[in-house]
């Protein structure tokens, strides 16, 4: 195997003019695979993200996260010299992210028309609640709003308990890892056509896609979803169980096999003879069975030692962490999942590692999220500005 190189998306320009949160993370995964990323914000009006979440020293740490391998830029859109400093930065660059509501860029004059004119291999990539186009393309879309209405809300819970939203931006993350595919599939296309293009990614439809075959079902059967808890109708012992000790594991049984070994570990061997254990859909017809039959058993044994029990018997057991435990797992340390990186301003920090290892062009996180218009000098001066002309524009508060 040769020696790694450069990461695979050194070279590639990307304007990042979004917020909260699935176009900047998307900006971020790129990022972390070498992309230039420029992350344009309001002079007076700092991306959200920045006062998200709990803070160290009047420092916001998501931003840390979320910015990270990032420059920064302040740059006001919505004026005529802001606008004409974007398109001379984009008759450079191959990727723009936004996020504003639909018409937005089109009203302040950077419209896909205006930014193709000065670069036709560009590609805009413009994602919203609810697309482009459509009755509700114009309302203000967040993920929330796509954990409800794409159906996930609906069959996350008890079955006699409300419908659950998620803590934490699902739809959001989610859209983001499309949309990063999404640009990749774009470039791809450029590649062969020489031609940019415009994506039109709605947060409402990524969550919907991972959330599996349920259009078929009620297509073909008329099958709504229920909400099941933590069991599932497609394969039965899945659920959580308390140890001895008051920890918590997850078994899933997906697989016949596993589902038997599961059996014969807790002792209950006969039901494999059952008729209905021969599949995962009867199986799960017989939850409350399975369930005590699982349950009884690790109830009676230290989390520790279910876990070395379900290993030794190849059955699929997890335990139930916390951010605590995540911290200290022994497989997330050996993948370096969560890793240690300098910050000028907190020092060392531990955030989440790059997305996937590359065996010869790995992604790196070269720095943490930047101060506000950090880097607008060094940027404009890339575009030709003098020092003269930045300063009258910060006088005149464009920057």
């Amino acid at each position: 195997m040769s020696a790694p190189g450069a990461a695979p998306l050194t070279g590639l320009r990307v304007v990042d003019l979004a917020t909260l949160f699935a176009g900047p993370l998307c900006a971020t995964m790129l990022g972390d695979f070498g992309a230039e990323v420029i992350k344009v914000e309001h002079p007076t009006r700092p991306d959200p993200s920045r006062g998200h979440g709990p803070a160290k020293d009047g420092i916001g740490l998501w931003w840390k996260l979320l910015g990270r391998n990032k420059r920064n830029l302040t740059l006001d859109l919505s004026c005529p010299d802001g606008r004409d400093l974007l398109l001379r930065l984009a008759g450079s660059t191959d990727v723009i992210i936004e996020n504003f509501r639909p018409g937005t860029l089109e009203r302040w004059g950077l419209g896909p028309e205006e930014l193709h004119a000065v670069n036709p291999r560009l590609v805009l990539v413009r994602v919203t609640g609810f697309g482009q186009f459509g009755p509700y393309a114009h309302r203000p879309g967040f993920g929330t709003l796509a954990e409800a209405m794409s159906g996930f809300a609906a069959i996350t819970g008890e079955p006699d308990g409300p419908p659950t939203l998620p803590p934490f931006g699902l739809a959001d993350s989610i859209a983001a890892l499309a949309t990063a595919y999404a640009v990749m599939a774009a470039l791809a296309g450029r590649d062969r056509t020489g031609e940019g293009q415009v994506v039109d990614m709605a947060i409402i439809e990524p969550i919907l896609t991972v959330l599996g075959p349920q259009p078929l079902w009620y297509d073909q059967l008329g099958y709504v979803q229920p909400r099941t808890g933590n069991r599932s109708r497609n394969n039965a012992p899945r659920n959580t169980y308390r140890t001895s000790d008051g920890q918590w594991v997850a078994v899933s049984t997906s697989a016949q096999s596993v589902a038997e070994r599961v059996m014969r570990l807790v002792g209950r061997a006969e039901l494999i003879d059952e008729p209905w254990f021969a599949s995962g859909t009867t199986r799960a017809e017989h939850s409350d069975e399975l369930d005590e039959a699982v349950g009884h058993w690790i109830a009676r044994h230290t989390r520790d030692e279910a876990l070395s029990a379900f290993e030794k018997a190849e059955a699929a057991i997890a335990p139930v962490h916390d951010i605590r435990d995540v911290m200290e797992d022994p497989q997330y340390r050996a993948l370096d999942s969560v890793t240690e990186v300098d910050d000028p301003e907190l020092g060392p920090l531990r955030m989440q590692n790059v997305l996937f290892r590359l065996s010869r062009t790995p992604g790196a996180i070269r720095w943490t999220g930047r101060p506000h218009g950090a880097d607008t000098e060094e940027i404009l001066t890339e575009l030709g500005l003098s020092g003269p002309e930045i300063s009258a524009l910060r006088a005149e508060r464009v920057l």
